[in-house]
């Protein structure tokens, strides 16, 4: 039950909020004015209204108050008395009040539902020292997706270099970093086959495409190398060719093997226990198709194109003189 003093109203009559307030708290909640000691205990002495006082919203407004004039006043007269809605438990965080507002979201994705939230929110003036916050499993995807993008930043840097190492030639190296995209192609396919949500799983999906895409060019330019260095294999298309051939097998059978782990959870669906796997394995088993067609055709065609020129190990350098220190 609320009950708010009318100024105007109130101050005719000589009365301050405070005094209208401290009666109705005294009639309707009790009002502690002293204790009594009695074989060794304490009672707190309490002022309260008698019950049919308080039975309901018309016995409060008929309430009698003391004026200071020594005349008496209705409560009705001099405040408005309603029941309101009230929360029964007050959370506190960080020193500060705040109240919940929970809803499902059905039909559509969470992250455009939030941007929705967020937009109606932002024309919506709040009272001074009010504000609101999109918090639950929003804001936790929020941080989970920028800890996944500077991950996958510091991941790209350190494959950058990865490639380097491994291909012996910055230009090599670059023009394959900036090639991988392609191998993702079926993962976007197979994210948007179903249901064109790009979630945390659907990124560590893309991650473990990429992985896959980086691992078979890697093993497959260092088996062009070694055919040229170790086996005097001339540079051109029969190079190309010979590699491609020999290691074919491998990279299809890598690529079978990983689709046969994935296929069963992708024909269970996005159940129950499967949230976060399920589009892991939509996105690996779409991205495997281009990942594979990445390895046998795209990368060949950049090794013959940019694999000329590579920088010697640094076991090859030339003797320049003079001993080792």
């Amino acid at each position: 039950m609320e009950i708010q003093v009318n100024l105007a109203k109130a101050g005719p009559y000589g009365l301050k909020p405070g005094d209208v307030r401290r009666a109705a708290a005294t009639m309707f909640a009790g009002l502690n004015v002293g204790s009594v000691f009695e074989e060794q205990k304490v009672y707190d002495v309490v002022v309260w209204g008698a019950p049919e006082t308080r039975n309901s919203v018309s016995d409060v407004r008929n309430l009698l108050l003391d004026t200071p004039r020594g005349g008496h006043v209705r409560l009705g007269d001099v405040a408005d008395v309603r029941v309101a809605a009230t929360p029964t438990v007050i959370h506190h965080e960080a020193l500060q009040n705040r109240i919940d507002v929970v809803a499902d979201v059905r039909g559509r994705d969470l992250a455009s539902a939030v941007d929705a939230v967020e937009n109606r929110l932002d024309q919506v003036e709040f009272p001074v020292e009010y504000y609101p916050a999109v918090l639950g499993e929003a804001a936790e995807r929020e941080a989970a997706e920028e800890r996944m993008l500077s991950f996958a930043l510091a991941v790209a840097i350190g494959m950058l270099l990865l490639l380097q190492a491994a291909f012996r030639s910055w230009r090599l190296a670059v023009v394959f970093f900036l090639a991988l995209p392609m191998a993702l192609a079926g993962g976007i396919l197979g994210a948007l086959l179903d249901g064109g949500i790009i979630s945390l799983g659907s990124l560590m999906g893309f991650l473990g495409v990429l992985a896959i895409a980086v691992r078979h060019g890697i093993m497959l330019i260092r088996h062009y190398q070694h055919l040229e260095e170790q086996e005097g294999e001339p540079f051109g298309p029969g190079l190309v060719l010979r590699g491609t051939r020999e290691r074919f097998a491998p990279i299809l059978i890598t690529a079978a093997s990983t689709a046969a782990a994935m296929v069963p959870l992708v024909v269970l669906g996005d159940i129950a226990g499967l949230e976060i796997v399920h589009p892991i394995a939509v996105v690996i088993l779409g991205g495997l198709v281009t990942a594979t067609l990445f390895s046998l055709h795209v990368v060949p065609a950049l090794y013959l194109r940019f694999g000329t020129k590579r920088e010697p190990d640094l076991g090859l350098l030339p003797d320049v003189g003079g001993s080792p220190s």
